[in-house]
């Protein structure tokens, strides 16, 4: 008669799956409308005159029944004309466009740089992706903040300064970035930042790109690549090609 062997089971613990998680980054805004004082389906709003001509120019570029695809550029007019997109402004795009406003909503909650709240009159966004964090994103936005006498994700007493955090500005080349409405503020320090907000107090524009001195996205330190002048014709050919 065979002797049953006797099995030991291993650690249980050695079977358990380690998981790492990292915290979850959440947009400050939640994707449901809600509404409030200033941003509801009566909030006042027409197209100036001049937006309704950009508009049905904009419409033109689409054939008949795809008018539908202007609805980026018409949410971005609205922004320029009133600085952010109240629900009201969604409604009249949606009949302007002849399409269903859920395509509307959809639109501006699945892109973050359409601002669904006011923002200030000058809006301040900070990368605070990888490589911008590398190049010190966190003392920047602290400057930031200080500058402007406001947090990330709220407004300045007199509403002239709303500061946000932004995920990769697309200008990693030129860490750290510093947004202001459409303006970038590349290679900034902490002096670049009070610079900055301190000229936009006093009523002015300080020129945008990068602030370390460059033209573009160079390397900083000056160009490692192809510094001589290039060879001439017939470089590196054998000379039997050559006759």
């Amino acid at each position: 008669m065979l002797k049953l062997k006797q099995f030991i089971l291993p650690n249980i613990s050695h079977f358990i799956r380690r998981i790492s998680t990292s915290a979850q980054l959440r947009h400050e805004e939640s994707f449901v409308h809600r509404d409030s004082a200033d941003n509801n389906a009566n909030t006042p709003f027409e197209f100036t005159e001049a937006n309704m001509m950009r508009i049905a120019a904009i419409i033109q570029n689409y054939p008949e029944g795809a008018q539908r695809s202007a609805v980026s550029s018409c949410v971005d007019i609205v922004q320029r004309q009133m600085g952010w997109v109240p629900i009201s402004a969604m409604h009249k795009i949606a009949e302007i466009l002849s399409m269903p406003r859920m395509r509307v909503y959809e639109w501006c909650t699945f892109y973050t740089m359409t601002k669904r709240r006011f923002r200030g009159k000058y809006n301040v966004k900070v990368c605070v992706t990888t490589p911008c964090m590398l190049r010190g994103s966190d003392i920047i936005l602290q400057a930031v903040e200080q500058a402007t006498c406001c947090c990330a994700g709220s407004l300045s007493e007199d509403g002239m300064f709303g500061v946000d955090t932004v995920q990769c500005a697309g200008a990693c080349a030129n860490a750290p970035v510093l947004v202001v409405d459409d303006d970038y503020y590349e290679d900034v320090t902490v002096c670049d930042v009070q610079n900055i907000i301190q000229a936009i107090k006093c009523g002015n524009i300080p020129p945008p790109g990068p602030q370390s001195g460059r033209f573009s996205c160079e390397p900083i330190c000056g160009p490692t690549t192809l510094c001589e002048c290039p060879p001439g014709p017939g470089f590196c050919i054998q000379p039997a090609l050559l006759k």
